[in-house]
C-alpha cells in the first residue's frame, strides 16, 4: 500500500528522472489538502454508521427488487452483508483520502471483488449505484462541515470505474 508521495517518487525513480514541475505541483497539492483530507476522514469516521444506513435506505428505496425474494439483498443475512460491504467501501475511501492515492483500494477492496460477487451471484450494478450514493452523501456532509471536497470523488469514482461494466 502506497501513499501519494511514495507512488510519485517510485514512478519517477523507476524511469530515472528527477522530480519536474508536474511532480512538484502534485506534491504541493497533496500537502495543501492534507488537513482537509484528515478532517474529512475524521468527520466521516464519526458518522460512518449513519452514512451507511442512509446510503442503504436510499439504495433499497430506489431499487426495491434487491430486498425482494431473489434479490441480492433478500434475507437478513444478505441485507446485513450489503451494508457491511458499503461500510468497507466507505472506510477504504477514507484511507484513500488520507493517503492521497487509490492504491489501497486496488490492493484491499477491488482485487478479486468482481469475481467474488459473480461467484456469489451478487449483482454488481447495484453495488456501483450504492457506491455512487455513498459518494453523494459524503460530499454533502463534508461540504456542510465547511471542509474542502475536491478530493472526495476520487476513491469512489475509482471503485465505480473498476467495478462498472466495461463492455456495454
Amino acid at each position: 500500500m502506497q501513499d501519494a508521495i511514495t507512488t510519485l517518487i517510485k514512478n519517477y525513480d523507476s524511469t530515472g528522472r528527477y522530480l519536474d514541475g508536474v511532480a512538484i505541483d502534485r506534491l504541493k497539492s497533496y500537502f495543501e489538502t492534507g488537513t482537509a483530507r484528515v478532517q474529512a476522514a475524521a468527520l466521516i469516521n464519526g458518522q460512518a454508521a449513519a452514512v451507511v444506513k442512509e446510503a442503504g435506505s436510499t439504495l433499497f428505496n430506489d431499487q426495491p427488487e434487491l430486498i425482494r425474494p431473489g434479490g441480492s439483498a433478500y434475507t437478513t443475512r444478505r441485507y446485513a452483508a450489503c451494508l457491511r460491504d458499503m461500510d468497507y467501501y466507505l472506510r477504504y475511501a477514507t484511507y484513500s483520502w488520507v493517503a492521497g492515492d487509490t492504491d489501497v483500494l486496488d490492493e484491499r477492496v477491488l482485487a478479486g471483488l468482481r469475481e467474488t460477487y459473480n461467484s456469489l451471484n451478487v449483482a454488481i450494478g447495484p453495488t456501483v449505484i450504492g457506491i455512487g450514493i455513498l459518494k453523494e452523501i459524503v460530499k454533502e456532509k463534508v461540504a456542510e462541515a465547511g471542509i474542502e471536497t475536491s478530493f472526495i470523488d476520487e476513491p469512489f469514482d475509482h471503485m465505480i470505474r473498476e467495478l462498472g461494466e466495461k463492455d456495454i
